[in-house]
């Protein structure tokens, strides 16, 4: 078994490989990387009642692995580019030869995959810190599943400033209801919902839209998205909105929310397979 481990800036996640099939992926909360590193395989090894003499390789990526050493608990660690695996796990997952592959982490990944060459096309600071941190400020809420519940019953029109309220109706392609600019409406009457529900619309529009301009750039029609933002239903909802307005196919496939160390995973086999 190969165990892949993306540590992230908030949460390491690792998940087993065995004979092509996807094992008892967790996560974790990330602290110190190597503590968290550890945490994690001991977390998994647990639940699958595992030896560690079990596993053959650790596939380490993500911002954390550079802290991890050649060796984590005895089993000897292969380091993987981030955006390649990002990249591999995209495909992967999703069944497609090409895509424009999102990582919604922490902060925002952009990569390229064409032809089996993986390349980093771009990103952002906008992501899932962005989230929590505005809904900290905000709100003094610092659980993603408090302020989607928060966020549910929320109402954009007493936030966001919409191409209706400025041209009195649609403008060209656009409809009235498209973003004009974000909090750029804000009522005196807003309820917390709403500015739970407007913080949701900016994450998710700024990565949607930041992956159409990606996808345009390759002349790409598929945009597949991974991490633990592909997941939440508001976000998604977001997206797919934004996705239908510029006619551009968002995929959130199986296991999405451990695309990189999945990922790791695979490119880590593969690696070993052409040696």
């Amino acid at each position: 078994m190969i165990i892949g481990i993306d540590i992230g800036g908030t949460t390491t996640d690792i998940v087993g490989l065995k004979n092509g099939e996807i094992l008892s992926p967790v996560s974790v909360k990330a602290d110190d990387p190597i503590t968290s590193a550890a945490g994690a395989l001991g977390k998994f090894v647990e639940m699958m009642d595992l030896p560690l003499s079990g596993i053959k390789l650790i596939a380490a990526t993500g911002v954390g692995s550079n802290r991890i050493r050649d060796h984590l608990l005895g089993i000897p660690v292969k380091k993987i580019d981030e955006f390649h695996a990002i990249g591999t796990a995209g495909v992967h997952l999703s069944g497609l030869d090409e895509a424009i592959v999102i990582s919604m982490g922490t902060g925002t990944a952009l990569v390229n995959v064409r032809n089996g060459v993986i390349k980093h096309w771009g990103g952002s600071g906008v992501g899932g810190g962005t989230l929590v941190g505005l809904s900290d400020r905000l709100l003094n809420i610092t659980s993603i599943r408090t302020l989607m519940d928060k966020a549910s019953k929320g109402r954009l029109g007493m936030i966001d400033l919409t191409v209706g309220d400025i041209a009195g109706g649609a403008l060209v392609d656009l409809p009235e209801t498209a973003t004009a600019s974000n909090f750029g409406k804000i009522s005196d009457e807003a309820t917390d919902s709403d500015i739970a529900m407007a913080i949701i619309n900016l994450v998710g529009q700024t990565i949607a839209l930041l992956g159409i301009s990606a996808a345009r750039a390759e002349k790409l029609k598929d945009i597949v998205l991974t991490g633990k933002l592909s997941i939440l239903p508001l976000i998604r909802k977001v997206v797919d909105g934004v996705g239908t307005l510029y006619k551009i196919n968002f995929l959130v496939p199986k296991h999405a929310e451990f695309g990189t160390a999945i990922g790791a995973a695979i490119k880590a086999k593969e690696f070993g397979q052409n040696k």
